[in-house]
């Protein structure tokens, strides 16, 4: 097969992917390729099907700026979320510009010709002389390998591959995992399972979800872009506050959020056996907080039971699972809800650069980008959400348009200067990594006596930006033209 040649390559084709391909679009660029793996575009919220899937922010905020959508509630649930993903896909005509089936299985630095060189597994080569990747932070599911995990003879799947053949009802069930996923998987399917045992390593903090379903003239009002603008900007400077407590000030972040999750915990799980089991023993925000007003009441049902650190998992058997007390646990079903590589995995495919240098081996301690996005010795790659763009406040989407702010100022300065290739500079990334990471320090991630999918192997908080979402768009906005070497 010969090799398809194009400007521009971006692997992916979630929000990451949509709101690179539409802004180069707007700049002129148009010879793209977007590179999705699966049969299907649109990544996170059509991968994602799960009973009860939903998003955590406020959908007028979790959305693209430039695309405003009639939501029917505040907080949209996953179909609703994949039709407002394929009406912008559809609107932009990205379809025209995909393949799919595309895995990526490994991208190369030609120095000499000044571009890259990407493998599939099945679409074949492709050349560009500028690669995205925007593979997203959660695309690359974890399954524990717990011993004898392949001997069992009953159904099982990741909440990120939920298969819809399966009819759970009247089964017993077993949810390994308690974080986002399996808090809304829990309440949606407790009702109508036999027997649900859920499989928690520590309990999350859980406050209240807000959530209200909007009338038909709101939703019109959704659709004009001067309201949608302001309600948007109402809900982000709400979010933004938080920041105050996850970084600056522990007692505001007890007094605004410890005291409600307590509150709600006391309210909604009357049993104090059960109760303890759901106490969080670090501090809030440290972990992901789940917004729910619905996983307490479920966990607190008769034909629920919850596992906690002190009744794990010993090893899955033929019929079910043997906990470490001992005790054996038959089940139809294992729904294993246990997330992603979001930090050591950020992107599955191996990435060479100039000198043959493997990216891999430069994260050997953990990822760093220049303001998450690009690397040296990697010139016109850049990653959309790569290290430390995670935001535990308020919209991804937001700290995506950042960045993707930066990928086209890149290019245009890039276009202007004449030359072909485009790289940020060693001491301009360790500078701005060593502030992250000093920065980080102050930060409820690093010292609120917890382990969570934020951290890397290393220990490094790698999947989070240390402090307002403000603060890395006016980074992101302003380019530096001494940070970075044309060739």
């Amino acid at each position: 097969m010969q090799t398809q040649r194009y400007r521009v390559v971006i692997i992916g084709s979630g929000f990451g992917g949509q709101c690179a391909a539409i802004r180069l679009q707007e700049q002129g660029v148009t010879d793209i390729r977007i590179l999705e793996r699966r049969d299907y575009m649109g990544g996170t919220w059509c991968q994602n099907s799960y009973p009860g899937a939903a998003v955590d922010v406020q959908s007028p905020l979790y959305s693209i700026s430039s695309e405003p959508y009639p939501w029917s509630q505040m907080f949209a649930e996953q179909d609703e979320l994949q039709r407002y993903t394929n009406a912008v896909i559809d609107k932009h005509g990205l379809r025209d510009k995909t393949t799919l089936n595309a895995n990526v299985n490994q991208v190369a630095w030609n120095d000499a010709a000044k571009h890259w060189l990407i493998e599939t597994d099945a679409a074949g080569s492709f050349e560009a002389q500028i690669l995205i990747n925007a593979s997203g932070p959660l695309s690359t599911p974890v399954t524990p390998q717990f011993p004898g995990r392949d001997t069992f003879k009953g159904k099982s799947f990741h909440t990120n591959s939920w298969d819809h053949s399966y009819n759970y009802t009247g089964k017993r069930v077993a949810i390994i995992g308690s974080g986002a996923s399996a808090a809304q998987v829990i309440p949606a399917i407790a009702s109508e399972v036999d027997k649900l045992h859920v499989f928690q390593r520590s309990p999350h903090w859980v406050l209240p979800r807000a959530d209200r379903k909007f009338s038909s003239l709101q939703r019109k009002l959704l659709g004009f872009k001067p309201f949608y603008k302001a309600l948007r900007w109402s809900i982000y400077w709400g979010l933004e506050t938080r920041v105050l407590g996850f970084k600056y000030s522990k007692t505001l972040l007890n007094l605004l959020a410890g005291r409600v999750a307590l509150k709600l915990l006391k309210e909604q799980v009357p049993d104090p056996a059960l109760r303890k089991k759901l106490t969080p023993d670090f501090t809030i925000g440290c972990k992901r907080v789940i917004l729910s007003s619905t996983l307490y009441p479920a966990l607190s049902r008769s034909n629920v039971s919850v596992h906690d650190k002190h009744d794990g998992i010993s090893a899955i058997t033929e019929s079910g699972i043997l906990t470490t007390q001992g005790q054996q646990v038959d089940v139809d079903l294992i729904v294993w809800s246990t997330g992603y590589d979001a930090t050591d995995g950020l992107i599955s495919y191996p990435v060479i650069g100039k000198d043959q240098k493997h990216l891999s081996s430069f994260w050997a301690e953990y990822p760093r980008a220049y303001l998450g996005t690009t690397i040296p010795g990697f010139p016109n790659l850049f990653v959309v959400t790569g290290p430390n763009t995670g935001i535990g406040h308020t919209s991804a989407i937001f700290v995506i348009e950042s960045q993707i702010k930066y990928i086209t100022d890149s290019i245009r300065r890039l276009d202007q200067s004449g030359k072909q290739a485009i790289e940020v500079r060693a001491h301009a990334e360790d500078e701005y990594t060593q502030m992250v990471h000093s920065e980080m320090e102050k930060t409820v991630w690093k010292s609120g006596g917890c382990t969570s999918w934020y951290q890397s192997k290393s220990g490094h908080i790698v999947a989070m930006f240390p402090g307002f979402s403000f603060t890395f768009r006016r980074l992101a906005s302003r380019f530096k033209s001494k940070h970075h070497a044309f060739s």
